[in-house]
């Protein structure tokens, strides 16, 4: 991984003032080779695995090559599913957050077709959607690719593999004759092979070798948390289990800074640890955190490597890394020379399916739990305190103390356990208070009108699989969506048929890989929702 310098890719300020206000300090492998091939406009070929950082690999040159005077489409970005879309979409918007007027507008099944003609008739400069939901704007003329100047396939293999090769090459038959064509996809099925040829001229092939990833013997375990009690949640752990040696990832350099200060406010030994510190600020921090006087560093992933602390009992990651191979490299931060580790991650809404794309990365389990309760936490604390009092019975003489106890129970007409329980409430501190569980409901946010989103680079043709995709130490990768259903529906109530790259017609499926049946009237039944994560309320103490 290279360091992040942004002078080198010849980008605008603007879009180089975003991506430094978002904290990141490296580029991803993709990235860094796929960038300046499509800024020179060369049609580009991007093999790289799940949760790689594709999404700025091509949205960054996608904004740099836009003319922000036109109000006609520029760029057309095709994604296998909404989820996708949505997530291509909102990653592209933060990178474009200070140049007036570039529009990003999703488009995708399930959601209003009016509000998306409203938009694309008002203007917009790049348009991230589904195949069978821009066929649909195409169809209707609501969509028009006379002014685009770059396509990109992004997750290519999973559309053929979705049946959407029909539509694929129909939208690429109707490109205006000097184009750029990108086209990214884990795997290189003939079939790939065959639009690559076709519709590419000169393609410069960027290939990131896949590597195999294992995950060391560690328990881990993921929390649903709200944005705004990520803070709240990462203390509970640390008082619930109380680990003597504690890593916290953050994934910008800000959050490390944020989150230093606050935990030093409630009391914790903490330090930060990031890529702008001096050579001498950082082996202050190290040298405190080895000797025990700080049992808390919270780190990126850039500064945290080449890290060998022995006795780390905890790594928290206060933010899920964007790059599947951040998270092996986090957690194998504990768990050596044969002593036990825990793995915490802190998830947020859609993140959730950033975990089940790790599993499925990485063949291992992440166990959902619910948060320590006030109870739980309390218990915890009261058998500490007594661990130390039966401590102090067995080590001390006590005949002293106990003549106190019986003349002060005497002057203040109270009884020893009064006591005792006094002295165990100035030592506990206040009853903390319990957490809220935040479950991401997908069916409420479907009924919304707003896209799910798969996990790093998801793939997901079926109801539960997880999805794909994948910063400092944080890839300039954003977040993606999860869900759908209407996709690869024409609005004329006929039937569209896609075709599977093994040449076997896929008919009447969306663009969830969900199979629909027509109504009379030209209506469709639409595939029932997928259920609401369920989430176990059991806790394990203890573990």
């Amino acid at each position: 991984m290279q360091l992040l310098n942004l002078q080198n890719l010849n980008i605008s300020s603007e879009i180089e003032r975003a991506v430094l206000e978002m904290g990141f300090e490296q580029l991803t492998p993709i990235q860094e080779q796929a960038i300046p091939v499509l800024l020179e406009g060369n049609d580009m070929i991007g093999q790289a695995q799940t949760g790689t950082g594709k999404t700025a690999a091509f949205g960054i040159p996608l904004l740099q090559n836009l003319d922000l005077d036109s109000r006609a489409v520029q760029a057309l970005v095709l994604c296998p599913t909404r989820e996708l879309a949505i997530q291509a979409a909102t990653e592209i918007r933060k990178f474009a957050k200070y140049m007036h007027g570039a529009k990003i507008l999703p488009i995708y099944g399930g959601q209003d077709i009016t509000n998306q003609i409203r938009s694309l008739r008002a203007g917009c400069a790049i348009v991230v959607g589904t195949p069978g939901r821009v066929m649909d704007h195409l169809r209707r003329k609501t969509l028009k690719l006379n002014d685009i100047k770059t396509i990109v396939l992004d997750e290519a293999d999973e559309m053929l593999n979705m049946g959407f090769r029909e539509d694929i090459e129909s939208i690429l038959e109707q490109m205006p004759q000097e184009h750029q064509t990108a086209l990214f996809s884990a795997t290189m099925p003939q079939a790939i092979l065959d639009i690559t040829n076709r519709y590419q001229s000169d393609a410069i092939k960027v290939q990131v070798a896949a590597k195999e990833l294992t995950i060391p013997l560690v328990k881990q375990y993921y929390y649903e948390v709200s944005g705004a009690r990520k803070e709240d949640a990462t203390s509970r752990l640390l008082d619930y289990y109380q680990p003597k040696r504690t890593l916290i990832f953050c994934n910008t350099k800000r959050m490390v800074d944020v989150l230093s200060e606050n935990l030093k406010g409630r009391g914790y030994f903490s330090e930060g640890l990031h890529g702008d510190l001096s050579q001498a600020q950082r082996d202050r921090v190290m040298k405190a955190f080895r000797s025990g006087s700080t049992d808390i560093l919270i780190a990126t992933d850039v500064a945290a490597r080449g890290l060998d602390v022995s006795g780390v009992e905890a790594v928290i990651n206060y933010d899920v890394p964007q790059d599947i191979e951040y998270y092996v490299h986090r957690i194998g931060r504990t768990g050596r020379a044969g002593q036990s580790g825990r793995a915490f991650t802190l998830v947020v809404g859609r993140e959730v399916f950033k975990v089940k794309d790790i599993e499925k990365a990485c063949k291992t389990k992440i166990e959902s739990r619910t948060l320590p309760s006030a109870v739980d936490l309390t218990n915890v604390k009261a058998k500490n305190v007594f661990q130390q009092v039966f401590d102090v019975l067995e080590k001390s003489e006590l005949d002293n103390m106990q003549r106190i106890i019986e003349e002060k129970c005497n002057e203040e007409d109270c009884t020893a356990l009064e006591i005792a329980a006094a002295f165990l409430k100035i030592h506990m501190g206040e009853k903390p208070q319990d957490i809220p569980v935040e479950t991401y409901n997908k069916d409420k946010k479907r009924s919304q009108g707003q896209g799910e989103r798969r996990s790093y680079g998801q793939r997901r043709t079926g109801e539960d699989k997880p999805y794909r995709r994948s910063g400092e130490g944080h890839r300039f990768e954003g977040k993606k969506s999860d869900g759908r259903s209407g996709e690869g529906r024409r609005y004329d109530g006929k039937k569209s048929e896609g075709r599977k790259y093994d040449g076997k017609k896929s008919e009447g499926r969306n663009d969830s890989g969900k199979s629909y049946a027509p109504r009379q009237g030209g209506d469709y039944k639409k595939s029932p929702t997928r259920d609401t994560i369920k989430r176990s309320n059991k806790y394990p103490k203890g573990e």
